[in-house]
């Protein structure tokens, strides 16, 4: 043996611990990071699911827990880069390990029933209180790991490209939210998720401050020279921006999206799903972002989601729009973090960098689910920020050297002029839409109300139309031979199951009548001289405008008392009101609140009700077949259900619906009498497990 391959030899077993030792590094610090991340966004769901009852079961519950968690990253990052300002490693770790510590007190992460509102005000401080106090600690330093491991690993070991760690961050949290509908929530109760989450995350806690202690042992850090400067501020400023409109459309199409179906986890999970994804791709490598092919993409999806905003293209349905606005945002987010992963500094400056990522996101986030419900009085921030995303793109694909824009004054009037073009054709759907009908337009933090009316044709007189989002909650027919608000429609035709049941209990006269979900009071049109109906009707605008725009409340035979706040909270809080039927109608979305289809709810509605009183569920949904979920609940309680869907009539403004009537202490309509008086009686041909505030899972129930 040569004297060189003696040499080799020796360097290569001197090299090898090397190696394994670095493999074994990356693979825990790796290990770490997505952990974080899985945890990071697992409990998003899991406490998501457990205050929604609490908070009125709508889309708004979910965008405002999007904010706090986002503004909680923001002082993650925050606390990460102040971390790594610290010249002595010694304290930094001892920091990160007394809150690591002192965050294990507030496990378990349940929230006790003392968070659950009084009344029907906006809630939305209540669920940032809530949720920064029951998980505020530990979501921030699950927020500051990735940033912060990813920075202590540049300093171990000079040299190293740490970005696909930020990849690999993202899958993790990709990872958490589609095993939550699919493995977590149909297999386990919301109190035992909080639970697993609780223990998952002190294991994280443990590991994390192994490492911090074995960091210890560093060297002191010496910056070293570098041939990239600073970020200057319209880096930092592009930056906060292009993750500013990623995350705005996140919010503002997941708002859209979910007014169309329901308000449940597993709708809220695809586009932040899709969100992710384009994290992972544009950070995992430089192959995946092509920005000449994206570019032409984003000019179609940006058309087809501007058009798609146009009024007469609501008629389309979910089965077009939610695919078409989830290709969307993902294409939309492949460009702003495509532009975001062109731009990433050398990790000396990673910290910062991921601090302005965050600081953008808070800020889009901000804006669609604490700004603009306040300001808008129309849902005005998806056009914007598809406007938003037409501005960055031309920003980011012109080349700042060109001729015409060399100068300052130049590109100040050349991008003012693209992003006045852009904000035109956004929101010109807004614009060109037939001036007839719009009448009032309310919002606040339950969506966006629409009175709209209608002028007379040979065909049908003059109609009023109450629309929630994208859903009609109720139709007066303006026409001049009838009196005013006396003419059911909608759901709510003479052979729907509201109709069935009200007259089945005014066979033994006059009755008090609940009544969860007020719409346009279309159902008051029932009542009779000395009737009592009960409405529950947790958003104040919805009482507004049926007192002052609708005529069925203040033409009701019936004695008329509205209850504000959510139906279920005062149900409990209420006496026993001993009622004779009670008809559950309260929509969000285009189905019921989660919470008012559990087996504790009907134990509740059965509470309130008379010994052989009739409980009545709307669960028409385009989407999920709701009569199993009912009638495991009644059947777990001993009750009897039919299931009643009338024709529509379209001629009397009359919707095709689906009803279904629970009998307790008395059997339900059979056989002959029920085919012969009866329209469409039937039952459901599938089984599920009744739901409790604990558990519900969608996977069994959709169509």
């Amino acid at each position: 043996m040569n004297s060189r391959t003696a040499n080799s030899t020796v360097v290569a077993e001197s090299e090898a611990p090397t190696l394994r030792s670095q493999t074994g590094a990356m693979a825990l610090w790796g290990g770490t990071i997505f952990l974080s991340a899985f945890l990071l966004f697992q409990v998003q769901p899991v406490l998501a699911k457990i205050i929604l009852p609490w908070f009125g079961g709508g889309a708004g519950v979910w965008t405002t827990s999007l904010v706090f968690f986002q503004v909680t990253y923001l002082l993650g990052n925050l606390y990460a880069h102040w971390l790594m300002g610290l010249r002595t490693p010694l304290w930094s770790s001892r920091v990160h390990v007394a809150l690591l510590a002192a965050s294990l007190f507030l496990l378990p992460i349940l929230p006790g029933a003392a968070w659950k509102p009084i009344g029907s005000g906006d809630p939305a401080w209540r669920i940032f209180a809530l949720l920064a106090v029951r998980v505020g600690l530990p979501f921030l330093l699950l927020s500051a790991t990735s940033p912060l491991l990813q920075a202590w690993y540049v300093r171990a070991e000079r040299g190293s490209w740490p970005y696909r760690f930020y990849a690999l961050s993202n899958a993790g949290s990709l990872l958490a939210l589609l095993s939550y509908p699919v493995f977590v929530e149909p297999h386990s109760t919301a109190r035992h998720q909080a639970f697993a989450w609780s223990y998952a995350y002190a294991l994280f806690v443990g590991v994390c401050a192994w490492i911090a202690f074995r960091r210890r042992e560093a060297l002191p850090v010496m910056e070293e020279a570098s041939a990239q400067q600073p970020p200057d501020w319209k880096t930092l400023l592009l930056w906060a921006a292009l993750a500013a409109d990623a995350s705005a459309l996140l919010l503002a199409v997941t708002l859209h999206i979910s007014q169309d179906v329901a308000a449940v986890p597993m709708l809220w999970i695809v586009p932040l799903s899709l969100y992710l994804l384009s994290l992972i791709l544009c950070f995992e490598g430089e192959r995946w972002y092509r920005q000449p092919i994206f570019l032409k993409f984003l000019a179609v999806a940006l058309a087809g989601m501007t058009y798609s905003l146009a009024p007469e293209f609501g008629n389309a349905g979910p089965i077009v729009q939610i695919p078409l606005f989830c290709s969307g945002l993902f294409i939309c987010c492949m460009v702003c973090h495509g532009e975001l992963a062109r731009r990433k500094p050398e990790p000396r400056h990673l910290t910062i960098f991921y601090l302005m990522l965050a600081a953008g996101g808070a800020l889009g986030g901000i804006f669609v689910g604490v700004i603009a419900p306040r300001i808008f009085h129309d849902f005005y921030e998806l056009p914007g920020a598809l406007a938003g995303c037409a501005i960055l793109a031309v920003v980011c694909a012109i080349p700042q050297n060109i001729g015409i824009l060399r100068t300052p004054r130049r590109r100040t009037l050349f991008f003012a002029c693209a992003g006045i073009a852009a904000l035109v054709l956004a929101f010109l759907p807004y614009l060109t839409a037939p001036p007839y009908r719009i009448t009032t337009v309310l919002r606040n933090f339950y969506g966006v109300l629409r009175v709209e009316e209608f002028a007379a044709t040979s065909e049908e007189p003059a109609r009023r139309d109450l629309i929630n989002g994208a859903i009609v909650h109720g139709i007066e027919r303006l026409d001049a031979k009838l009196e005013p608000g006396t003419q059911a429609t909608t759901y709510f035709g003479p052979e729907s199951g509201a109709a069935i049941a009200l007259n089945d209990v005014h066979q033994r006269g006059a009755i008090h009548a609940g009544i969860i979900g007020l719409g346009a009071g279309t159902l008051a049109v029932y009542g009779k001289p000395g009737d009592r109906f009960r409405f529950y009707e947790i958003n104040p605008l919805d009482v507004q405008v049926a007192r002052a725009q609708f005529d069925f409340l203040g033409h009701s035979r019936a004695q008329i008392e509205i209850v504000p706040g959510d139906a279920r909270i005062s149900l409990e809080r209420e006496p026993q009101q001993d009622f004779d039927v009670l008809l559950v109608d309260a929509f969000s979305g285009d189905a019921i609140p989660v919470h008012l289809l559990t087996r504790e709810s009907f134990e509740l509605y059965f509470r309130h009700l008379k010994p052989d009183g009739l409980l009545a569920l709307h669960v028409s949904n385009k989407f999920l077949n709701l009569a199993p979920v009912v009638e495991a609940a009644a059947r777990l309680l001993g009750a009897q259900t039919k299931t009643i869907t009338n024709d529509a009539d379209k001629k009397n403004d009359i919707y095709t619906a689906t009803w279904v009537l629970v009998y307790r202490n008395r059997a339900a309509p059979t056989g002959t009498e029920a085919e012969s008086n009866l329209p469409h009686w039937s039952r459901s041909d599938i089984t599920v497990q009744p739901w409790t505030d604990d558990y519900s899972s969608l996977f069994r129930i959709l169509r």
